[in-house]
């Protein structure tokens, strides 16, 4: 399986589609995007990933074709190796990648434990981030829709039996 994309009415999937064809895939399992790789709505390569099943191998013609910035790429490879699904490309930089092969493997490690190393890079600024934030007195979350004189006033009027929730809410608003 693949997912390929072109980038403008210029450049052609054509060496892309022979190059996965020699490879062995089936033309009714490849996948193509007719749109830059820089944008978040790729259906193919959303349709593409959801069908890839346990057992499976993604087969790319280069590493760029699947992901759209390092982040994007290492969180796709990290999904496909969660699922148990093999990755193969083709061509360019990321060649030795082949999950079917003991190397393919290693290479295929790396990058998960770059997503892991990645996310706990990420957790550990946000932790400190609100440590920091706190320490100067600033508390994080979204700002109260009401002040502390309108929820006294609304716990105040729900003890009345004669008050309903919407005139509360009504006196409120």
């Amino acid at each position: 399986m693949h997912e390929s994309q072109k980038t403008n009415g210029s450049q052609t999937t054509d060496l892309q589609r022979d190059a996965l064809l020699a490879a062995g895939v089936d033309p009714e399992q490849i996948y193509e995007d007719q749109a830059s790789g820089k944008q978040d709505d790729r259906p193919q390569l959303a349709a593409c990933l959801k069908a890839l099943r346990s057992g499976d191998t993604l087969i790319v013609w280069k590493l760029d074709r699947l992901g759209r910035d390092l982040r994007h790429l290492v969180n796709v490879v990290h999904d496909l190796t969660e699922r148990g699904v093999g990755l193969k490309v083709l061509t360019g930089q990321g060649a030795a990648i082949d999950t079917t092969t003991a190397s393919g493997k290693l290479v295929f490690g790396i990058f998960a434990a770059l997503a892991e190393f990645e996310r706990e890079l990420i957790s550990e600024r946000t932790k400190a981030g609100l440590a920091s934030a706190r320490a100067r007195g600033r508390k994080g979350g979204r700002p109260y829709k009401m002040t502390p004189a309108q929820v006294r006033l609304a716990q105040a009027s729900m003890v009345s039996p004669a008050l309903t929730l919407a005139s509360c809410a009504q006196n409120l608003a």
